[in-house]
């Protein structure tokens, strides 16, 4: 099941999407007599590519799962844990540890780092293990941490989870019913908490690494495509392809 959802799930991202809609149609224009509908697959395919591209569209996309819960400014009492969720880890072994982490795990780890040196006596956990020959989160971030000056008991890993469902239940074995701190990126964190209450958990979300950032005012950037936009349109299809998943499967 892990590894269909491996497979099958990359192929509905926006791109993969937008060029096989694009393929097909070139495939009917040039091999058969369908032209109308090669046509209409292309430019179906160009429509959705070209939308996907501008901020103004993926980003209001990304932007409905970062907002479902505001940053956590002050720290509540009594709370001993705070678990930091890998967001993705290179295995490049010509790079240090430290510098093999994603720009997602490092935005994680940051924000874990400054809540938990607000909470004395606090443990600080570190999520998330090696999938398909990536690096192991839980190493990576833990190699930044200790660059970082954090490091000794307060410090514990969970090498072992391969994604957010296994996430949630390994690590009720760490905090058990313990109110916690939950950090992982914004629009990571709808999900996130719904699968840890699911498992009786009572996570404190401390949404991080927002994506979608809106600026006052207009910019001449704003009037073409951009790499960025079709990456935020994918994280937003990753997140509620993840949630569809979920629920299909009583996760949620």
């Amino acid at each position: 099941m892990f590894l269909l959802k491996k497979i099958v799930g990359p192929l509905l991202f926006p791109l993969p999407v937008c060029l096989l809609l694009m393929a097909a149609g070139l495939v009917l224009l040039w091999f058969t007599r369908r032209q109308r509908a090669g046509k209409t697959l292309v430019t179906a395919g160009f429509v959705l590519l070209t939308l996907f591209s501008y901020a103004g569209v993926s980003g209001r996309l990304v932007r409905s799962l970062e907002r479902s819960y505001t940053p956590l400014v002050s720290v509540p009492s009594g709370v001993k844990w705070v678990v930091v969720l890998g967001g993705g880890t290179s295995s490049d072994e010509a790079l240090p540890a430290a510098q093999r982490v994603s720009e997602g795990s490092r935005a994680r780890l940051v924000e874990g780092v400054a809540l938990w040196r607000q909470i004395p006596g606090a443990r600080l956990v570190l999520s998330g293990g090696s999938v398909y020959g990536s690096g192991s989160d839980a190493e990576s971030m833990t190699a930044l941490a200790s660059s970082l000056g954090v490091a000794g008991e307060g410090v514990v890993l969970d090498a072992e989870s391969l994604d957010t469902e296994s996430q949630a239940r390994n690590l009720k074995q760490v905090v058990g019913g313990d109110p916690f701190i939950l950090v992982t990126s914004a629009s990571h964190m709808h999900r996130s908490v719904l699968m840890f209450r699911k498992e009786g958990m009572e996570p404190i979300p401390a949404p991080t690494h927002f994506v979608a950032q809106g600026n006052r005012g207009w910019s001449p950037s704003d009037l073409y495509p951009t790499v960025g936009a079709l990456r935020s349109a994918e994280t937003a299809a990753y997140e509620y392809l993840g949630l569809a998943w979920a629920s299909l499967r009583g996760k949620i």
